[in-house]
């Protein structure tokens, strides 16, 4: 493994940190990229990768992105991540969490961790026994915090609406064809929101009979979760894992718009340049998915309540009309729009 340094997605990170703890089997790793709008605020991932090279580049990537989602969200908090390296049958202990609590703590509150995929409420509570650096904990009726699931929903299906309104003119998801790759917490909690609009939804999983029951429950149909990147669709929406908008993925498109929840959905820069190039409307995933971070955050700073979630979640579609304005203006891309305007929020113009 080359030096962390020299690894394609390192982006002058302020630390990558590697923890161990033999005792309980924690393998993890958390990087942050930048705290200069505040503490480095993101999830954790708990995921069995084919090797660590894996994990540190997503951690990399996971970090950076956070950096512009906050900026951009307008939070005052920089972006880090963390993973936590799972076997192959994702051991998960009480006593590995709270050594991941611990290794969090040693950090002297720069990184503070909520919710990603493969975690839940109950893994934080476990890990906030060993450090206060946590969010999404379970929290009242009416108080900002709790699971980001539902948030990061609702900020994606604004979004969603906001790119069915530029690029295809129409008020409304009914009647407009959603493809939604991925249907956990985020992507199920969209589907469910669409359908409520009377949109018409295909809907692909990795769990197979997890989209099949929610197809069943919508009125929705079902799509191979590799396969329906390509179907024909108003709205391609990828709500699973990133970097899955490739050279490959890019060209076999059938869709004037791509506008989902998933972290990093383009593999590479270059993509954003393909999507843009094909004349396909892209709404930048650190900006439309930031309901989730959006919550947490203000839990963890004790700033506002529900209802001040729920104003800001209302001011995504704003930001990404901006970013599509600016990139029509310009013909610079819309992923690239976002980026200089939120390297500029983190001091890196």
């Amino acid at each position: 493994m080359p030096a962390v340094w020299d690894l394609p997605d390192f982006d002058a990170h302020e630390g990558v940190h590697f923890f161990s703890d033999e005792a309980t089997g924690l393998r993890a790793v958390i990087a942050i990229h930048s705290t200069h709008l505040g503490p480095a605020a993101g999830g954790t991932r708990f995921w069995h990768y084919a090797d660590a090279n894996e994990a540190v580049t997503d951690a990399l990537r996971l970090s950076r992105g956070m950096s512009f989602k906050n900026a951009m969200a307008g939070l005052p908090a920089g972006g880090g991540k963390g993973v936590i390296l799972a076997d192959a049958n994702r051991t998960k202990t009480p006593e590995m969490l709270a050594a991941f609590g611990r290794a969090i703590e040693s950090l002297g509150g720069r990184y503070v961790t909520a919710e990603d995929v493969g975690m839940g409420e109950a893994d934080l509570v476990a890990i906030g026994r060993e450090t206060r650096h946590v969010s999404g904990l379970p929290v009242g009726e009416g108080l900002a915090g709790g699971d980001p699931g539902p948030s990061t929903s609702m900020g994606v299906f604004l979004g969603v609406k906001a790119a069915i309104k530029h690029k295809l003119g129409k008020d409304s998801a009914a009647g407009v064809h959603v493809a939604i790759q991925g249907v956990g917490s985020v992507g199920g909690g969209l589907a469910r929101l669409l359908a409520a609009e009377g949109a018409k939804l295909t809907l692909a999983d990795v769990d197979q009979a997890r989209a099949a029951k929610l197809a069943a429950e919508l009125g929705g149909s079902v799509a191979d979760a590799v396969n329906i990147l390509s179907i024909a669709a108003d709205v391609i929406s990828p709500c699973a894992l990133g970097a899955i908008l490739t050279a490959e993925s890019i060209a076999a498109l059938n869709t004037p718009i791509v506008a989902g929840g998933a972290n990093n959905q383009l593999a590479t820069p270059e993509d954003g340049d393909r999507l843009h190039n094909r004349g396909i409307l892209y709404a930048p995933d650190y900006v439309i998915n930031a309901g989730g971070i959006i919550n947490v955050t203000l839990e963890y700073l004790g700033q506002g309540d529900r209802a001040e979630v729920e104003a800001r979640l209302q001011l995504i579609p704003g930001r990404l009309e901006t970013i599509w304005a600016e990139s029509a203006a310009t013909g610079e891309t819309e992923a690239r729009v976002a980026d200089r305007m939120a390297m500029a929020l983190i001091g890196r113009a």
